[in-house]
């Protein structure tokens, strides 16, 4: 990624631009915080009553009887139809950017510690809702020689950090 001022040797010659990344900043953090921007301005809305429904669907342009011109996400959450192709290439590019982004030692640290921290590891000890929240398995870290070491240097880095301030 081209990232803004000097962000070190970790972050040179990265295919795309993380918005406003700066030096000691977490790589993962930014990229979610970019991918979650492109969510929220994506033309959605979630609605849990009737008036919200109807305020939703005319923010997207339509009338209230039009709801055949909508796709429902669940969880109250919908879209209109003409939109569908324009969401699935977001969430696409997303998967992709993260795939690429992962094959980078300091992003794939700071994507574990990241999660570790989210997940409570200093508290349970559980790797499994870092790893899922990341997509891959206890397995699949294991079989990798170099996704291995970051992970036992990240669980080290929270390890040491409860020892400290726990």
């Amino acid at each position: 990624m081209n990232l803004k001022g000097n962000c070190g040797k970790y972050y040179n010659n990265w295919p795309t631009t993380i918005k406003g990344a700066c030096i000691n900043m977490n790589l993962y953090k930014a990229l979610k915080d970019q991918h979650q921007e492109d969510i929220n301005n994506f033309p959605m809305f979630f609605a849990f009553s009737n008036a919200q429904f109807e305020e939703g669907i005319q923010k997207l342009g339509l009338n209230p009887s039009e709801t055949d011109k909508l796709y429902k996400t669940g969880s109250g959450g919908y879209y209109r139809k003409t939109d569908a192709k324009e969401l699935h290439s977001i969430i696409s590019n997303h998967e992709e950017e993260m795939k690429n982004a992962m094959g980078n030692d300091q992003f794939l640290y700071d994507a574990f510690d990241y999660e570790l921290g989210n997940h409570e590891y200093c508290i349970t000890w559980d790797v499994e809702p870092t790893l899922d929240a990341l997509g891959l398995t206890e397995e699949e870290v294991e079989n990798d020689a170099r996704m291995a070491a970051i992970f036992r240097k990240a669980r080290q880095a929270q390890s040491e950090w409860y020892s400290k301030h726990g």
